[in-house]
């Protein structure tokens, strides 16, 4: 079983999400308190993530875009609030635009390069992040999202598109990611070899364990190249 394709989860895993979705949040609603105060007036920060929260509960249809479901609560707010429905794109692209506002972690600048030259590497992500925006496309053969796929982690529906798109077996693929669920399990089902990115060492929670662990990016080489010589 030869190596073909490496796929990576990208928030948590290349990146750090929760610090710039905070950040993109508090963004947003300086932009509400700016352009639409009435709702801002009404719903402190807290209460105004409760809102999104709420109303992304009664989304299951969708519950695997982020994005239209993002939109769709914002079309609601303006509606709630009597403001004109053309608040939804430009609110949109407000959080969106900061939600982006992503660094890759050091290691990850360094590694993928060097896979991509004997790889094809891909991402896998249930998330609206956008690496071309980003800026670091270049580092990656293809993404496919929960949005494009009609299917979120753990369903291994987003990992056989994926596979599909690369043309390649789950026999030769692995995936990385830091969710023991959503990233091993998922991946787990599709047939690929999975790696956890552990960089806390968290106790493995429960469920088939992945192929390998690693705590940093780096080690993943090691990893690839044990797999090489079986």
């Amino acid at each position: 079983m030869a190596v073909r394709l490496i796929t990576f989860d990208l928030d948590d895993t290349l990146w750090e999400c929760a610090s710039v979705i905070s950040a993109a949040e508090h963004v947003f609603y300086r932009w509400l308190g700016k352009h639409y105060p009435r709702v801002t007036q009404r719903l402190e920060p807290e209460a105004l993530i409760h809102h999104r929260r709420s109303f992304f509960n009664t989304c299951d249809e969708i519950s695997h875009d982020v994005t239209s479901m993002r939109k769709r609560w914002l079309k609601k707010l303006a509606l709630e609030f009597e403001y004109p429905e053309d608040m939804v794109e430009p609110g949109f692209r407000v959080f969106w635009e900061h939600r982006n506002a992503v660094t890759l972690f050091d290691d990850a600048s360094d590694l993928l390069p060097v896979l991509k030259r004997r790889y094809t590497v891909g991402a896998i992500t249930n998330g609206n992040a956008d690496v071309h925006y980003i800026g670091v496309g270049h580092l990656f053969d293809f993404v496919v999202n929960a949005a494009q796929a009609g299917a979120a982690k753990p369903s291994p529906v987003i990992f056989n598109r994926a596979l599909q798109h690369a043309g390649i077996s789950a026999d030769d693929a692995v995936h990385v990611g830091d969710d023991p669920v959503t990233d091993v399990r998922g991946a787990n089902k599709a047939g690929m070899r999975t790696v956890w990115f552990n960089p806390e060492r968290d106790p493995w929670p429960s469920g088939p364990r992945p192929d390998a662990e690693i705590a940093s990016l780096p080690e993943l080489i090691a990893v690839l190249e044990r797999w090489q010589e079986w």
